[in-house]
């Protein structure tokens, strides 16, 4: 089992900057799980208690070396824990632009370009008698090499990879309809009133482009609607007898026309997966799930400078739901 590849300046930018933030606001630990082609972070996929996060990256998004092999099918997964995972590559970060920045200025200096390198090794921790395994980091310093050990658990087995990767194909099983959310700051501030009044969040999604969410109690009841969004996938053209209706009677209509989806999820888990937007995406989508399984929030990426979509990196989430939900 062997994994030695180098990052490029796009790849620790995006780990460091945008995906390590908003990840480590999902959970502390996760899998980070790799093939020959991708690299993901997974979050609750073996267990399924809680948000279950699918973060995506074609290996020439992160790297520009990428050696790989494995008995597994050349597959390797383990858990790790992010906080230190990025503490460890900020710290070289820190140490390899400083290194970089000198050397250049430096008349007649060493030539060979700077590079953060990441393996797989097992080590003997101190007062240990047991070599644990680690993704330990190096770059070049002054004076030697300088090495962050990151801490991970044991690789998982043969049939633990093969229960991760069937978990990741359901995962990313996208719904019938998903619709366009442009202004998440928006979304944040009304999910951000709707914490201090209850714990319960109805999500309800139309194939007209309708989003309405709503918390209730026995004293209160808030409510937000976004209408006329963009959609994807199955769609229906909206009534023209519903412009004068409550936005609860029109989702009600939608609902007994087959027209819309709505699901029960935890306020506190819609607003932790708002966090992601710390990743900086361009936009989001949401969508139910068949038979209302999950609610599904997919954050997406552009090249930058255009408006086509990069996909050489992915995002999404699933919420899970508190009811069966109703089609």
């Amino acid at each position: 089992m062997k994994f030695k590849a180098f990052l490029s300046d796009n790849g620790v930018s995006l780990l460091d900057k945008r995906f390590l933030p908003a990840l480590e606001k999902m959970g502390k630990i996760c899998h980070l799980y790799l093939t020959r082609d991708h690299i993901y972070f997974l979050h609750n996929l073996l267990n399924g208690d809680g948000i279950q996060c699918i973060a995506q990256f074609r290996k020439e998004a992160l790297f520009d070396e990428y050696r790989l092999s494995s008995q597994n099918d050349d597959r390797i997964s383990f858990a790790i824990d992010l906080s230190l995972l990025h503490r460890a590559l900020h710290s070289i970060i820190s140490i390899y632009t400083e290194f970089s920045a000198s050397d250049s200025g430096v008349p007649g200096g060493n030539s060979a370009p700077n590079h953060i390198q990441i393996k797989l090794v097992k080590k003997l921790p101190p007062h240990s008698q047991q070599p644990m395994p680690f993704l330990t980091f190096e770059t070049k310093g002054y004076k030697s090499a300088v090495i962050q050990d990151v801490p991970i658990s044991k690789p998982l087995s043969r049939s633990d990879v093969l229960e991760l990767q069937a978990a990741l194909e359901m995962a990313q099983d996208l719904p019938q309809t998903l619709i366009q959310v442009p202004d998440m700051h928006q979304l944040q501030n009304f999910v951000e009133k709707m914490k201090n009044v209850g714990d319960v969040l109805n999500v309800s999604i139309s194939k007209y482009g309708d989003l309405h969410l709503q918390v209730s109690t026995s004293l209160i009841t808030l409510g937000a609607e976004f209408r006329k969004l963009s959609v994807i996938g199955e769609q229906a053209q909206s009534p023209t007898d519903d412009q004068n209706l409550s936005a609860q009677s029109r989702t009600r209509i939608a609902l007994q026309r087959g027209d819309a989806m709505t699901v029960q999820v935890s306020v506190k888990h819609f607003f932790k997966s708002l966090q992601c937007h710390a990743a900086k995406p361009d936009c989001a989508f949401y969508g139910i799930a068949q038979q209302g399984a999950c609610l599904t929030v997919v954050f997406q990426f552009f090249i930058p400078g255009t408006h086509q979509t990069d996909k050489a990196i992915s995002l999404h989430c699933r919420l899970p739901v508190l009811d069966p939900g109703a089609s």
